[in-house]
């Protein structure tokens, strides 16, 4: 059985390459699964891709940016049984990475997503904005609207199977990507469970993210595709 994790990279260069090697590669092959690990340089302009390619990951170049059309295309190469995804900014626990494998192998879960609410957020790792209103406000704003019962909707750290990836029918480009993938496990009542996690603060690169920007599109997402489907 074969484990791929895929990284999206937007200008990762200082911080890519640590977050790959946090990667626990002994412990998973010592567990009996082979290891993939797939970057997807989404048209950087900086080192990422020669970072990342120096840590021992396999590469693609993605010239459509975007958060989705990142992940869309490092799944489409992967070649794992187990798929696990995670941001290149080393905000995430990618060490943590057997809990997420364990419960989809041992416990036959479909899909497995972190959660930094019922786990540890650093301080200083996420703006209260997001912490306080934002975030819980999107993952109840989910919840109510697609009957599921998430606490962090918008955790970045996940595993699923190939299978369950195939079931989900994903398509958005950018940062709605993370809300329409939690949509479709549970709209295709995939079998789902959340992993307390150890969020940090970003080890280096430039954030992506823009508070009303992107909170404003996750909402306009979750109301089209509620009445509008």
């Amino acid at each position: 059985m074969k484990v791929s994790f895929v990284i999206p990279a937007l200008n990762e260069e200082g911080i890519v390459g640590r977050t790959i090697k946090s990667i626990p590669v002994d412990e998973i092959k010592e567990a009996g699964y082979e290891v993939e690990i797939i970057v997807v340089n989404n048209d950087s302009t900086d080192n990422t891709e020669q970072e990342a390619r120096e840590a021992g990951a396999t590469v693609f170049l993605e010239k459509n940016r975007g958060y989705g059309n990142a992940y869309q295309r490092g799944f489409k190469e992967a070649s794992g049984d187990i798929l696990i995804m995670g941001d290149a900014d080393g905000t995430y626990p990618l060490e943590q990475a057997m809990d997420f494998i364990n419960l989809i192998v041992e416990d036959g879960c479909d899909f497995v997503i972190g959660s930094r609410f019922d786990g540890t957020i650093e301080d200083g790792a996420m703006p209260a904005l997001h912490k306080y209103i934002g975030n819980p406000m999107l993952t109840k704003m989910l919840n109510i609207f697609f009957h599921s019962d998430y606490s962090d909707t918008h955790c970045g750290m996940r595993a699923f199977t190939k299978e369950a990836y195939s079931k989900m029918e994903l398509s958005a480009p950018g940062m709605e990507y993370a809300i329409e993938m939690v949509i479709e496990a549970s709209e295709k009542n995939l079998n789902i469970k959340e992993v307390p996690i150890y969020y940090r603060k970003r080890g280096g690169g430039e954030a992506k993210l823009s508070s009303f920007d992107d909170g404003w599109r996750h909402v306009k997402y979750m109301f089209n595709r509620k009445f509008n489907k």
